[in-house]
């Protein structure tokens, strides 16, 4: 088992407005439309994690990650999950992670490159662990630069050294990812 943690782009932060729109916490835990890199690289039982973005006058914290379960192409995700396809909400933010329209061509919703390398390896997840509620989130971001210090062995003053843009992690650090954000989502 091996997973990753990735951070998410500027302004992708639950608690300032954003909606989930990959990964999506919701009935299902799916990535869909970013990072192909590392949905490529994950395997059946691997976990992937996320950090959120940038947001002034805010310390990022990880919202959660899953298990991988399946790894589907786009089209099949389209006709499995109809409520994670792409369109706005009443805010105007592009929300959904399927990237493929009925015909299985790029969703015009979707303003990112290398459609063909993203529409495959759709991950599906089980044992998400997602930090919801203020609380739980207010806890995640005061203790999540520590946490990945002490679970990565890695010292820095900035948790953008800690996960630059993405990190793989071994087994015994997935774990203690995990039994840490299991914590924290109980508010401990």
């Amino acid at each position: 088992m091996k997973g990753y943690i990735y951070k998410l782009y500027a302004g992708a932060d639950p608690s300032m407005g954003w909606e989930f729109n990959d990964p999506i916490f919701g009935k299902y835990a799916t990535l869909g439309a970013c990072m192909p890199n590392i949905r490529r690289f994950l395997d059946i039982g691997d976990w992937v994690f996320a950090l959120s973005g940038k947001v002034p006058e805010r310390v990022p914290y990880v919202i959660g990650g899953f298990k991988v379960d399946e790894k589907l192409d786009a089209l099949d995700a389209y006709e499995r999950f109809p409520e994670y396809r792409l369109k706005k909400n009443e805010r105007g933010q592009v929300i959904g992670n399927i990237i493929v329209n009925a015909d299985g061509e790029h969703n015009a919703l979707d303003d990112h490159d290398q459609f063909a390398k993203r529409r495959q390896n759709y991950l599906v997840g089980k044992e998400a662990v997602a930090i919801v509620g203020e609380r739980a989130i207010e806890l995640a971001r005061a203790r999540t630069h520590g946490m990945l210090e002490r679970i990565l062995k890695v010292r820095s003053n900035n948790t953008a050294d800690l996960v630059p843009r993405w990190r793989g992690l071994n087994e015994e650090q997935v774990k203690a990812l995990v039994q840490e954000l299991r914590r924290l989502q109980g508010g401990k």
